[in-house]
């Protein structure tokens, strides 16, 4: 993890990324950008044909050996005696915000003195930027929902944050295009990765800001949305005195050209 630049996505006093999650998001269907070195993806809205398939036991039973057979690692699927199964899923991180982790601060007792005083621990929080292209494989059952990996997957790097922050994607490629589908929060991701095979290419996880087209303002604490309005003010502020330099400019070049010129 690297911490957060001086310039940057929030306020002294508060762990909240700006702009929030949501902000200034164009209507579902659009190109969505994966990063600044990937290429531009198409968002889908609906799965697949192929991921609405419905397996019997024995379909899962031969699929599952069909995708061990296929797979160079040690990462393979097991097939539970209750007919469930179990496997691990890799999903790549593609946050562009900064995320929230606990720190702890120690606070000397106000009297050192005094027999039996401690030091007090307060919980606080610091933001941190996870680095780019951080993936995580988890081992999950094939009933684990999409909500359910996004909460392990904060657990594993100690966030903090609301996790409907947060949403998992599948990605695929083909015909050299991406596309984007955010999947639904009871939507089972290791079935997923059975009916798709191993191939990444066919299918892979992303977890991203949850990108809905509105801020979930309710997310968010009392600090957080005050801090909000004030970054809101600076911003506006900002845009108006450069605007404003603009037109200015823009008003003196036009003088320039008027005063070189001579009537007729």
């Amino acid at each position: 993890m690297c911490r957060r630049g001086a310039s940057g996505a929030s306020l002294p006093g508060t762990a909240a990324p700006w702009p929030p999650p949501g902000w200034g998001c164009s209507r579902r269907g659009r190109r969505t950008a994966l990063g600044a070195a990937g290429p531009a993806a198409v968002a889908q809205d609906e799965p697949g044909e192929w991921e609405k398939a419905e397996l019997d036991q024995a379909q899962v039973e031969q699929r599952i050996k069909e995708y061990n057979s296929q797979i160079n690692s040690n990462l393979f699927m097991s097939l539970n005696k209750d007919g469930s199964y179990t496997g691990f899923i890799k999903v790549q991180l593609k946050l562009v915000r900064p995320v929230s982790v606990p720190a702890t601060k120690r606070v000397p007792s106000l009297q050192p003195g005094r027999p039996g005083s401690r030091a007090q621990g307060v919980k606080r929080r610091t933001s941190f930027y996870l680095p780019k292209g951080t993936v995580k494989h988890l081992h999950i059952l094939s009933h684990t929902r999409a909500s359910e990996v996004i909460d392990a997957l904060l657990r594993k790097f100690t966030v903090v944050d609301n996790p409907r922050k947060f949403a998992l994607f599948e990605r695929s490629e083909k015909d050299e295009q991406v596309y984007l589908r955010k999947l639904a929060d009871e939507e089972q991701p290791l079935r997923l990765r059975l009916l798709a095979g191993p191939s990444e290419k066919v299918l892979s996880f992303v977890l991203k800001e949850n990108e809905t087209g509105e801020v979930n303002w309710d997310a968010f604490t009392l600090p957080e949305l005050h801090n909000f309005l004030r970054i809101l003010q600076r911003e506006e502020e900002e845009h108006v005195r450069q605007l404003r330099h603009r037109y200015a400019r823009c008003r003196q070049k036009m003088q320039e050209a008027l005063a070189t010129r001579t009537p007729g």
